[in-house]
């Protein structure tokens, strides 16, 4: 039977306080600079601001481990195999130790400590048996390389610079949202890995609060280069659809030997760093191209059960059936009708008014469809610390705290901190109800929960009640997101698609007629006709700036029109650069 997924994963993010600029606290989830390995044949997933890591044997099911004798507020954590033995570091710009462990669910971490500072450590051991280490963050520094002690992990020479921030030639690097900033980018995030014989050393720009924030790779010969841009890049990114940003990440093999690259996803409302993890199908073509496939990357997707055949998919197993259906609620906070839920923008959300104590949520999908999966996100709102909350460790230095123990809910139910409770239903004529998930007598840590039925259902509407939302915040919804199909027909083929691009190369314009039955559209461009890896999914319009270009470089663009029955290919048109 296949597991599926969805993004952002369906993991339970750490709640933490930290203190704000305005004297006050700002409350809530956080995982990122993920480190996905692995290690005698289990997967390992590290995040910062974790307080320990996962761990499961098939990317799908994952237990926690607590990790006491680890750094927990240290950034980026890094963890690679070494010697036989899994190395962590993480960073916070001084002198940091590494950690290394045989066993690291049933043993603890032996602590190996070093005498260099460093921000965002990549270590890599290579099929020779000598042992590199890469680090690096800031927008005016370079990435360094060098080589190390495999067994201290000190510095064997003198650093080498190995790549610097561009973005007068690569687009996808200057900062901003749509990197429409006039900022130099943050320059990070670094990670290995060899194929074939060559390097390749990925790093994110340009921020991780931006839709835009990317990875991208340079390729060498030897382990300390030199590197040279590759043409297509960034490889990872993912700057439009229901949750953006596929930046500082890692890129590794599952047991079939597909290969994935995990990143972070934002969210960065309640707080900047308020970020989430994302997984993508990623490979290498035969001319040894590091790329990824993120087309509908928010949407379910099974896990292979071999050798993956869909690497090159431009449709999704499922259609969204829930865009802009009408919501309706028991109750709302103004600006936070139930509409914010169903817009696929996982930033905005409809919130129940405080004083309502059994909030419910309904959606209407206009017609009975077929209906295969439901993604039901939470939001935080309105969070706030009270005293009933134990401190996982003294707070760091930036007042920042981690939380685990047990709170009371608005409601006066006591819970774990970040459990939440509904019940979830379908129903084809309003009247008779199926339930499809009951978390009510059993709360969970689910802020992103994919419900599967056992077999697909027939169902025109969606419930959710008996509401009772994690900590103290009210009951919020960001996106009720229903997948499936839809009763009509696809849309029709984009046609007459324009373009034209800015005197530096780094943006293009594009427009195309509206299509009136479409939902949206998923622009796919690349470097070759057969090479559209890049992709931004639009919803409700028929223009685009792609911003994330590189200078001096021809693009070719397909523009794919899509709703909730289906997805019609655009023909691919060239679009040349106009001279630097």
């Amino acid at each position: 039977m296949h597991k599926y997924l969805c993004n952002p994963l369906p993991l339970p993010y750490r709640y933490q306080v930290k203190k704000n600029n305005a004297d006050g606290v700002d409350v809530f989830r956080e995982a990122a600079d993920p480190t996905l390995i692995r290690f005698k044949d289990r997967y390992y997933l590290f995040a910062s601001m974790s307080g320990g890591f996962w761990y499961s044997t098939d990317l799908h099911t994952w237990d926690f481990k607590e990790t006491l004798e680890l750094p927990i507020f240290d950034y980026a954590p890094d963890v690679h195999e070494v010697n036989g033995k899994m190395v962590f570091s993480a960073s916070r710009g001084e002198p940091c130790a590494f950690f290394a462990s045989e066993d690291p669910v049933s043993g603890l971490f032996a602590y190996v400590e070093t005498t260099f500072p460093f921000w965002d450590p990549a270590l890599f051991a290579d099929d020779d048996g000598r042992t590199y280490f890469y680090w690096g963050c800031g927008n005016e520094h370079p990435l360094w390389g060098v080589e190390v002690n495999p067994e201290t992990f000190e510095p064997l020479g003198e650093k080498v610079a190995m790549l610097q921030a561009q973005h007068h030639r690569h687009g996808w690097e200057r900062a901003g949202e749509n990197n429409g900033g006039d900022t130099h980018p943050y320059i990070e995030g670094a990670f290995m890995n060899k194929y074939q014989g060559k390097y390749y050393l990925q790093y994110a720009a340009p921020g991780t609060e931006f839709n835009v924030y990317s990875d991208g790779v340079y390729v060498a010969d030897k382990p300390l280069g030199p590197f040279a841009y590759q043409r297509h890049n960034p490889f990872s990114a993912k700057p439009g659809g229901f949750a953006t940003g596929a930046g500082h990440g890692s890129t590794f093999q599952d047991t079939f030997g597909n290969y994935w690259h995990i990143a972070t996803m934002r969210i960065s409302v309640n707080e900047l760093f308020e970020r989430r993890l994302g997984l993508f199908p990623c490979d290498f073509d035969a001319n040894g191209t590091l790329y990824c496939n993120q087309n509908f990357a928010d949407y379910p997707f099974p896990l292979p059960q071999g050798k993956r055949t869909d690497i090159n998919r431009t449709a999704p197993l499922w259609h969204l059936l829930s865009y802009n259906k009408a919501a309706t609620a028991s109750s709302h906070q103004a600006g936070h009708g139930p509409e914010q839920s169903t817009n696929e923008d996982i930033r905005t959300w409809w919130a129940a008014d405080k004083t309502d104590t059994s909030p419910w949520y309904r959606l209407d999908l206009g017609s009975v469809c077929t209906v295969h999966a439901v993604q039901v996100n939470f939001a935080d709102h309105q969070v706030n610390p009270t005293p009933e909350w134990d401190m996982y460790d003294e707070a760091d230095s930036h007042g920042r705290v981690i939380y685990t123990s047990v709170v009371k809910s608005l409601y006066g139910k006591p819970k774990q901190i970040g459990e939440l409770a509904y019940l979830l239903e379908s129903s084809a004529d309003g009247e008779n109800w199926l339930t499809l998930r009951d978390l009510t007598s059993v709360p969970q840590d689910c802020p992103h929960d994919l419900v599967i039925p056992g077999q697909a259902v027939e169902a025109r509407y969606i419930r959710i009640s008996q509401l009772a939302q994690a900590v103290d915040g009210v009951a919020a919804l960001s996106g009720v997101r229903v997948f499936g199909t839809g009763t009509g027909t696809p849309p029709a083929k984009v046609t007459a698609v324009t373009y034209s691009l800015s005197p530096e190369g780094l943006d293009m314009e594009l427009r195309w007629p509206s299509l009136p039955e479409a939902d949206g559209y998923n622009v796919r461009y690349g470097i070759a006709p057969e090479k559209l890896y890049n992709s931004w999914q639009v919803f409700g319009r028929n223009a685009l700036t792609l911003s994330m270009l590189n200078a001096g470089t021809d693009y070719y663009v397909a523009v794919d029109s899509f709703n909730e029955n289906g997805v019609t290919a655009g023909d691919v048109i060239h679009a040349k650069p106009q001279p630097l």
